[in-house]
């Protein structure tokens, strides 16, 4: 016999991920299409084929379906970063607890494709996304700083949260405004051993 008290919790998850992902799909889709100030949240909310009251129970705004997403959500990372082995470095730490923020990225291509083509034509947009990044980071630069043992004005932490964020977000542009089919890790993986090489200039062309 199904216990059905114990699997509707993960249909419902199952549905309002659905539900969120139908959401900011066609608000990427309607603001590539006609423009940000030329698309309301009724016809994003028409488009998914929900009502307006059931986008606000995902987002608070337009802007924050076009730019929030699971896989920018820095409580997992943070968590994996404090426990990632403590035998690598910090910066591999931090390369470490990116991993399924990867897989969760690499598996939304043309979503992300459109979500920063978007983000490009309408630079409004950016301030929502670095202060959502700046709340995790700050985070992350604590766990590091308590894993290597040093106080938080030290400027080590800070120094690697920020350069692995700058790797991150350089690999996740070249990846996905690009026509290289390689996946995402590896354009992260090829970042992050740039850095912890010392980011040796490259060969001249020949």
């Amino acid at each position: 016999m199904i216990d059905t008290d114990h699997a509707a919790p993960g249909r419902r998850d199952r549905k309002k991920a659905q539900t969120r992902a139908a959401l900011t799909a066609a608000a990427l889709r309607l603001v590539a299409e006609r423009g940000l100030e030329h698309v309301t949240v009724e016809e994003i909310s028409e488009a998914a084929d929900v009502s307006s009251r059931t986008f606000f129970n995902y987002f608070t705004c337009k802007d924050e379906a076009l730019t929030d997403d699971p896989a920018l959500d820095g409580n997992p990372v943070v968590a994996r970063l404090a426990a990632a082995p403590a035998q690598v470095s910090a910066l591999q730490a931090v390369r470490v607890a990116l991993d399924e923020s990867v897989d969760s990225i690499q598996a939304d291509r043309e979503l992300w494709r459109l979500r920063l083509t978007v983000i490009a034509q309408n630079p409004a947009l950016l301030p929502r996304l670095v202060a959502g990044n700046s709340a995790t980071e700050q985070a992350m630069v604590t766990v590091v700083a308590t894993r290597l043992g040093v106080g938080l004005d030290h400027g080590h932490p800070p120094l690697v949260v920020a350069v692995a964020g700058a790797a991150f977000r350089t690999a996740v542009l070249r990846w996905a405004a690009g026509d290289d089919d390689r996946p995402l890790h590896d354009f992260v993986d090829e970042a992050f051993a740039a850095i912890a090489a010392g980011l040796p200039d490259p060969p001249a062309p020949s």
